[in-house]
C-alpha cells in the first residue's frame, strides 16, 4: 500500500462532500508531476485530504477506490483520474503551520512544493501525521 496527500479547495469540493457522496472521481489535475503521482496510485492506497484556501489543514482520510484511468471528461489520454471513497474525518485537523513547525516534515512535499496538489507521503510521516490528529 502507498500513502498520498490530495489537496482540494473546500469551497469547490470538500471532505464533507466526499463523506456525503461516498465516492467521487478525483479529477481536474493538470500538473505533470501531480499526474505522474496519480498514475502510481492503486486501489486500496490510503489518502490524506488537505483543505487549501483559508483552512490550510489536513481534515480527513480516504481510500483510492480504483486504479487510475483516463479522465472521461478530457480529450487527452494523458489526463488520468482515480475514484476515492471516504474513510473518516480526523478527530483533530492538522494545520499546515503545525506541520511546518515540526522538523520531521521538512522533506514532505506539502512543505517543500506548496503548489503541488497530489503527493506521496512516506509511511513514517503518514504515521506521525495520524498521531498528531489523535
Amino acid at each position: 500500500m502507498a500513502y498520498w496527500l490530495l489537496k482540494t479547495e473546500p469551497s469547490e469540493y470538500s471532505f464533507g462532500d466526499l463523506l456525503r457522496e461516498k465516492r467521487t472521481m478525483w479529477s481536474g489535475v493538470r500538473n505533470a508531476l501531480a499526474l505522474q503521482h496519480i498514475r502510481k496510485m492503486r486501489k486500496g492506497d490510503a489518502v490524506l485530504i488537505y483543505h487549501t484556501g483559508d483552512e490550510k489543514q489536513i481534515v480527513g482520510i480516504a481510500e483510492v477506490a480504483s486504479d487510475p484511468y483516463p479522465d472521461p471528461q478530457a480529450d487527452d489520454p494523458r489526463i488520468v483520474v482515480v475514484d476515492l471513497k471516504p474513510k473518516r474525518k480526523l478527530a483533530t485537523p492538522i494545520p499546515l503551520a503545525q506541520i511546518k513547525a515540526d522538523p520531521r516534515f521538512k522533506e514532505l512535499a506539502l512543505v517543500r512544493i506548496s503548489r503541488l496538489s497530489v503527493m506521496p507521503v512516506e509511511k513514517t510521516l503518514w504515521n506521525a501525521l495520524l498521531m498528531m490528529a489523535g
